[in-house]
């Protein structure tokens, strides 16, 4: 077997999340009424362009930048709304929030999608799916997610089972799977880029990876050695925040209530040991502690202790955490737990960033 068969080995876990028709699907839950229905955002007059569509309208082949009178043509009962970006971009503040509850390391592409790099995980494909579910019980609106070992993978596999799924690529299935793909599934390959490779004989990804980097820049200039590069599972773009965050933290949701202290505080120990990996990894430390109860009957609560020092330590931040807890006595069952770390201190990011531990679980899945 050549050295370009093997299979990829990575630690990168990177995952894309991509809400469902997001603006329709915001007009859609504000609008009960509009539920169900083929809708677009935009105007449908003769200057009218079409936004964004409701899965319901894009069933009838009505798709964003089409004209609105083209789109009506094709859907007479297509029903236009007004785009309301200030919403859109309230509700993509909240979705983001979320992203933030499980990293730092949160790349935005634009109001409804974003990649986020959860390597220090010990599986992607789980953390996705519980994003995606909190995002539907505290928003109320669907997303899809590709998880894979890179930025370019992910964003393949995210559009893999929409709406409202998901698709994981581990480092193993990778190669098998970009030859078998046409490359019109190639995130980058516009259609003129398409019909180009389909005029020389390039139809899937094992057509594209039996070319030579030097034919491949011939024909397409520099996008030629990117060609080359992500056929072979090879894209090395690191998730790149937008701004450093104001705290760092993690939660966890029981799928019973606890209702002991001592069970609780082993739940703190194990999500101490988290944030620790989070802080080092991103460089981070911090001098405040928050301890977040939610409790049985949804009431909520958070207990803060500021100290002098700057703490990313697990047994340090356990041992502030712990002291929360038994600040005062629970008044109820808790369904949720979590700590957070803020008044952070602002040390620049370098160029690598190097796992200074890593967590191996090999009955979970990638």
């Amino acid at each position: 077997m050549i050295l370009e068969n093997l299979p990829i080995k990575t630690k990168r876990k990177i995952i894309h999340i991509d809400m469902d028709a997001f603006y329709a699907s915001v007009e859609q839950l504000d609008h009960p009424h509009l539920r169900g229905l083929a809708i677009a955002i935009g105007g449908s007059g003769s200057r009218g362009v079409v936004t964004a569509a409701s899965y319901e309208a894009r069933s009838f082949g009505v798709r964003s930048a089409m004209s609105g009178i083209t789109a009506k043509k094709l859907c007479p009962q297509l029903i236009f709304a007004k785009p309301r970006f200030e919403r859109y971009k309230q509700i993509s503040d909240q979705i983001r929030t979320i992203f933030l509850e499980y990293t730092s390391m949160v790349e935005p592409l634009s109001l409804d999608e974003a990649f986020l790099d959860v390597s220090d995980y010990p599986s992607a494909t789980l953390i996705a799916e519980e994003i995606r579910a909190k995002i539907k019980d505290k928003i109320g609106l669907t997303a899809s997610a590709g998880i894979s070992i890179n930025k370019f993978l992910s964003k393949i596999a995210s559009d893999w089972n929409k709406p409202d799924g998901q698709k994981t690529l581990p480092p193993e299935e990778v190669l098998e799977f970009l030859e078998s793909l046409d490359v019109k599934k190639f995130h980058g390959i516009g259609k003129k880029t398409k019909q180009k490779m389909y005029q020389l004989g390039i139809f899937t990804g094992k057509d594209l990876k039996e070319k030579t980097e030097a034919y491949l820049t011939e024909y397409f200039g520099k996008a030629g050695r990117h060609y080359y590069k992500v056929v072979r599972g090879i894209h090395d773009s690191p998730v790149k925040p937008e701004k450093t965050p104001k705290s760092v933290g993690i939660e966890r949701t029981f799928e019973k209530n606890l209702s002991s202290e001592l069970f609780l505080e082993e739940e703190l120990k194990s999500l101490s040991e988290y944030l620790e990996i989070r802080l080092l990894k991103n460089k981070l430390a911090g001098k405040t502690i928050t301890v977040k109860i939610k409790y049985s009957d949804f009431n909520q609560q958070t207990r803060s202790k500021t100290g002098s020092l700057y703490l990313s330590n697990k047994d340090l931040i356990f041992k502030k955490a712990k002291k929360l807890l038994y600040q005062e006595k629970l008044s109820n069952s808790v369904r949720l737990i979590g700590i957070s770390v803020s008044n952070l201190n602002t040390l620049k990011r370098e160029n690598k960033v190097k796992n200074l531990m890593g967590i191996a679980q090999l009955s979970l899945p990638f």
